[in-house]
Formats: C-alpha cells, sequence, structure tokens
C-alpha cells in the first residue's frame, strides 16, 4: 500500500467516525433527563451526552480523528409533563442541533467516497507500474 493509500485509508476511518457519531447524536437527539444537581429518587438516567468529531493532521500525512463532548452537552427545556421535570417543570436535553448532524453525514459522504477514489487510483497506477516495469 502506498502513502497514498495510507493517508486516504485514514482519511475513511474518519469519515466512518464521522457518521457514528451522528448518528449516535440523531438517535439520541430526544433523551431527555432530569437536570443535573436536582433530586432523582427514582434514578431517571442522565441526558444523552452530545459529542462531536474533531480531525487533526498527523505529521507525515493523513488525518487523526477524535470524539469529545459538545460544550454544552446539555440544554435546559421546558417538559412539565416529564416525570424527572424539576419543580418548575424544566428537564436537560442533549445539545443536538439535527441540521448540523445532516451536514456531519454529508461532509462524511463526501469525504468517504473522496478517500476511496484515492485508494482506487493508487492501485490503478501501481498496477500499471507494474505493467510497465514488466
Amino acid at each position: 500500500m502506498g502513502i497514498a493509500s495510507t493517508i486516504a485509508v485514514s482519511g475513511l476511518n474518519a469519515a466512518s467516525l464521522r457518521v457514528q457519531v451522528a448518528a449516535s447524536n440523531i438517535a439520541n437527539a430526544m433523551s431527555d433527563g432530569p437536570l443535573p444537581g436536582a433530586p432523582n429518587p427514582e434514578n431517571f438516567p442522565n441526558a444523552y451526552t452530545s459529542l462531536q468529531v474533531t480531525q487533526t493532521d498527523v505529521v507525515g500525512g493523513g488525518t487523526k480523528a477524535t470524539v469529545r463532548a459538545v460544550s454544552p452537552a446539555k440544554l435546559t427545556t421546558f417538559d412539565p409533563t416529564a416525570p424527572f421535570a424539576n419543580s418548575d417543570g424544566f428537564v436537560a436535553s442533549p445539545n443536538v442541533d439535527l441540521a448540523t448532524e445532516m451536514i456531519q453525514l454529508l461532509m462524511a459522504r463526501t469525504t468517504y467516497a473522496a478517500n476511496a477514489l484515492v485508494i482506487r487510483t493508487d492501485a490503478q497506477m501501481s498496477a500499471a507500474l507494474l505493467n510497465i516495469i514488466t
């Protein structure tokens, strides 16, 4: 595998992680919970903590993707019907913006396709080089 393919594989891995994080955020966008520090005698689960992917360059080529919590991870919303709402009717909701998550999915799709094309082109160039040599 050439250096171009190695770099492209790191891009494929980053795109895959981006899809996983966006899917998790979308699936848990409505996973509310009690406010942090509020009494929770029934042990309701906490609100989902939204995540985001950060990519950084790797020395020598490629990219490294890391996952971290969005800041702020939770928002206060009004839902007096929730069994875990505080006395004022507020609950903690994940800080998920569905439009942003859709953009992340589109970015992941585009970068995945581009990196797959780089791998295919690298393989074709290597094959052509071997045909010239033999």
